[in-house]
């Protein structure tokens, strides 16, 4: 794990652990490396303590999505399956209701983000992992896409969208974070 210092326009110093390890310090352009150093020295311990707390995280991170195996060609056409039970009708529900039309719909292992909208081309991407998720949760996400579909960005239309549609998406939201996090 290492120390990397970037010189940039910012007025005072910061750091941050990577999810690596790596400590991430920010510097006025200009600073001397003797005042980095310093810094980096006077948070020896809040270094190592949120290092500990990445890693930790990490862990949990990946206890969570390593619930939902996909190693095998099997593994990976049940999951798809089990998408394809779970999403197109919840689309059906709502996509009327909301008056759109989604385009293609894709699933992906991505753990990043539960769901992606492209407003462009009506296209929805869905995380194979919303599996793992209770199922108002999926319907969240779900309704969160198609509301990108009539707004696109996160603005007080969009959560007036929401508020309309989905009323409880705040606490589905607290919630999946809760869950994907394993605070079980």
């Amino acid at each position: 794990m290492a120390i990397k210092v970037t010189y940039r326009r910012t007025s005072r110093l910061s750091m941050r652990i990577a999810k690596n390890g790596d400590v991430l310090v920010s510097a006025p352009i200009g600073l001397s490396q003797e005042t980095v150093t310093d810094f980096i020295e006077k948070n020896r311990e809040w270094i190592q303590k949120a290092r500990i707390r990445t890693q930790e995280q990490q862990e949990k991170r990946y206890a969570f999505f390593s619930q939902l195996p996909l190693d095998t060609p099997e593994q990976r056409e049940n999951v798809l399956l089990r998408m394809q039970a779970t999403i197109p009708p919840l689309i059906q529900k709502y996509a009327p209701l909301m008056k759109v039309k989604p385009g293609r719909i894709t699933y992906q292992a991505t753990i990043s983000r539960w769901g992606c909208c492209q407003p462009r081309t009506h296209e929805l991407a869905f995380s194979v992992y919303l599996l793992l998720l209770p199922d108002w949760c999926i319907e969240h996400v779900v309704v969160h896409e198609l509301a990108h579909l009539l707004e696109p960005n996160h603005s007080k239309r969009f959560y007036a969208i929401m508020d309309r549609f989905f009323p409880r998406w705040k606490e589905a939201r607290k919630e999946t974070k809760r869950i994907s996090k394993m605070e079980i």
